[in-house]
């Protein structure tokens, strides 16, 4: 038998679906910031971090985790775009495509 280092051992007590709700955080942030830009007004893509928040009830080293990939999705799209463009609206499309897909799949393999 092997043993399992640290790093080893917070992936394996985190889920085969670790790796899916670290993205989904990134689009997260991402929708949340480009959908404000393009228009949209509110916080509901912020809202929908808090719902994985509160479901997923994280210990607090992967609440950092998780956010902190929605903050990348955030700020990565912050720093290139100033204003609603067409690369902008198509990023919106992929990212929402990408996050119910995500959602779907996490959903249908590891949900009760």
């Amino acid at each position: 038998m092997l043993a399992m280092g640290g790093r080893d051992l917070a992936r394996a007590a985190e889920g085969p679906y670790e790796s899916g709700l670290l993205r989904l955080s990134e689009v997260l942030g991402s929708l949340h910031f480009l959908r404000n830009l393009c228009g949209e007004k509110g916080d509901q893509w912020r809202g929908k971090m808090e719902e994985l928040l509160a479901v997923e009830n994280p210990d607090a080293a992967r609440r950092a985790r998780l956010i902190a990939r929605f903050n990348h999705g955030y700020r990565s799209f912050e720093g290139s775009y100033s204003t609603c463009t067409p690369s902008a609206t198509e990023a919106i499309r992929r990212y929402m495509k990408e996050g119910e897909q995500l959602s779907r799949e996490i959903s249908s393999r590891y949900g009760n």
